[in-house]
This record gives C-alpha cells, structure tokens and sequence, in this order.
C-alpha cells in the first residue's frame, strides 16, 4: 500500500469516536479511508452506528501533518503498517470483534504460523519463569509460534523460551514501537524482531499507559489459537487475557500451581472454572493442532533414550553425567547437575543452594535438559 493512501488509515483510526468497530463500518459503507474524508456530513451521519457526532469529528478533521510523519517514521525505522487487506495481518484476528484496521509490525509475519500464546504474571517465580520457557521452547520446536506481551516475568520467559527453541515469537506491546517498555527487554526485543515480530495497533510516542494493556491482550489473544495462563495471581492481568480468549472461542490452558501460593490462585481458578489442565506441551497440542492445517507430523513426539533399569545405576555416579558429557558441560550446569537429587527439587531451592543468580539456573537446567 502507497504511503498517500496509508495516510487516510491511519488519520481514519486516528478521528475521535471512529475507534476499530466504527472504521469497519465505515469501509463497508465506502470503497476506501480517503472515500470516508469526501464524504458529506449528512451522508455519514446515517450510517447505522455512526451518528452525527462522529460525522462532525470526521469532518473536522484536520491533523494531516500526523499521519504524513506517522507514515514517514514507519519508512525510516523499518517498521510496516499492515492493513487488515493485507494478507500478512494474521487471519486469526480477523475474527474477533474489534481487530484493529492495521497494525504497526517490526520484523515478520508468516500467514501460515501457528500461534499459541504463553502468559502469566510480572512476578513471577523461578519455578513459573523455568516452566516457561520449557513449555515455551518445546512448543517452538513443534514449529508453533509463541505470542506474549514482552512484560517482565512470564512473557520474557516465553519469548526467550520460543527463542531457544529456534523457534518464531510474536510480542505485542501496549506502546508505540519507539518506545519498548520495560526497557532492560530492549535487547530481547531485538531478538524477537530477528525471528518474529514486535506488534503494536498504537502510534508512535504512546507511553505503556494502563489502559492500553487490556487492549494489548485482547490482540494477544486474538492472533492465537490458544493462551496459556502459566503463573497467575489473583489480579493478574493476564486472567483479562483468558478471559478474552473465551469470549472469542479460544482454547484456554492454565498450569496448575501449589494451592498455598498467591502467584498460583490465578492459574487454579482458571482451572475450576473449566480452563485445560496442562503438563506438558502435547496437552496443548492435541487441543490446537485439530483446528489448523497443520501436517500431523508436527504432533509426533521426540524419540527418548530408553531408561536403564534401576538395579545397574552404581549410587556413587548415578548423579554425574557420562564421562564424555562432563567435559561438555560449563561449571554452571556441573554445579547445578551435582545438585540435582533423584526426586523433585524447587527451582528456589536450587538457586539458594547453588549461590547463582536466578537466570543463571534457568539457563543451565535448560541446557541440562536439552543433554538428557
């Protein structure tokens, strides 16, 4: 689309009272944005849910200046304004009720993706940001693509997650694009935008005001087949996200936590009021993968490498990897392996007992578990 014509997207979306409902009402009443513009007072003013008040704030209209700088700073950041003709603006979203008439887009949309979004709580505990980004990573290597908000906590997890995984990663932000927030995400921005995208419907210079968020997640939910709630208190943010993933028909998955822990009630309520119980990722996948056309092969498990039985592990060295693995492993990953007891262990208690920091555990249990 030519920058003259984006020009009247984006001062249409920009006219007050028009908002997303109303700009599609008018494109079905006329054959382009810059139709709506030469359009008389009186004949907007009949159009079923239009009304003379928005009529009048579109004639008035006069701000041109801002959408030509709006177009211009697109151009210069490499940042694409997708229109919903567009057939780059993910198909999913188009069948909500509000999607937005164009999206500001730094990096790439693939049409034929499969998006799952992965959320949960800013914060977050060391066992929610580690089940992130496992569930996160291994949904990426069954070729889904990860979407969250790129909020600290659960949704850098899940991106870094998505990331590890080789795999594409959609975060969408309540802000411009000039402006990532929180700002230490700044470089797993970058990342994301190398095998993804950072997705916004607001202009350039919005702030991460509060009111945005809820429209955000209406978007997150929106591109994908499902969400994922993985670690919620009771108030979070991301249960607006459930809750709008229901509203619009999408599967809804929560992973269940300690019923005495606060960052947990969130995720368990879900749960009682009808949200899939998971434990791993093929529960996610059984449930998303009939709705696409997806080729079964990407439901299919990784081979495993056969336990051994119980009576030839020797207690001196059933802790240590083999000799040839030892000498591939950094000093992290043999700290937190010597560490590492035959029952289950708290993510917390390690990263006390291991004296490193809570990143640093992640990363090496991730590592340690890609080695088997």
């Amino acid at each position: 689309m030519d920058e003259d014509t984006l020009k009247y997207w984006i001062a249409l979306k920009a006219v007050e009272e028009v908002g997303c409902v109303g700009f599609r009402t008018l494109l079905k009443a006329f054959s382009s944005p810059k139709a709506v513009f030469s359009a008389s007072a009186q004949t907007l003013k009949v159009i079923p849910g239009i009304g003379p008040k928005t009529a009048d704030h579109i004639r008035a209209f006069s701000d041109w200046g801002m959408a030509e700088r709006e177009v211009a700073l697109a151009g210069k950041l490499g940042i694409a304004i997708v229109t919903f003709e567009d057939p780059l603006y993910p198909k999913n979203l188009l069948n909500i009720y509000d999607f937005p008439p164009f999206l500001y887009v730094k990096g790439s949309l693939c049409p034929e993706e499969i998006p799952v979004a992965v959320v949960g709580s800013r914060l977050a505990s060391a066992y929610g940001r580690y089940t992130t980004e496992r569930l996160s990573r291994e949904l990426a290597l069954k070729g889904i693509t990860i979407v969250s908000g790129l909020a600290r906590g659960i949704d850098a997890a899940a991106h870094r997650g998505a990331l590890a995984g080789k795999g594409r990663t959609i975060a969408v932000l309540g802000c411009g694009l000039d402006v990532i927030y929180p700002p230490e995400n700044e470089k797993l921005a970058d990342d994301i935008t190398a095998r993804g995208a950072l997705v916004t419907e607001f202009p350039f210079g919005t702030p991460p005001n509060a009111p945005n968020f809820p429209a955000r997640n209406r978007i997150i939910s929106g591109i994908s087949f499902g969400v994922v709630v993985v670690e919620a208190g009771e108030k979070s943010g991301s249960l607006i996200t459930a809750r709008l993933a229901a509203e619009q028909g999408r599967s809804v998955f929560a992973v269940p936590g300690a019923i005495d822990t606060a960052g947990s009630r969130g995720t368990n309520r879900l749960i009682k009021q009808g949200a899939k119980l998971i434990e791993n990722v093929d529960d996610i996948l059984e449930e998303i993968l009939p709705q696409t056309v997806c080729p079964p092969v990407l439901s299919e498990k990784q081979p495993r490498i056969p336990m051994p039985d119980a009576t030839q592990l020797d207690p001196e060295t059933m802790n240590a990897p083999p000799a040839a693995d030892i000498a591939g492993l950094g000093e992290t990953e043999r700290k937190l392996f010597a560490l590492v007891p035959q029952k289950p262990v708290e993510i917390d208690t390690l990263i006390i007992t291991s004296g490193f920091a809570p990143q640093e555990v992640l990363n090496g249990l991730l590592i340690l578990e890609l080695r088997g």
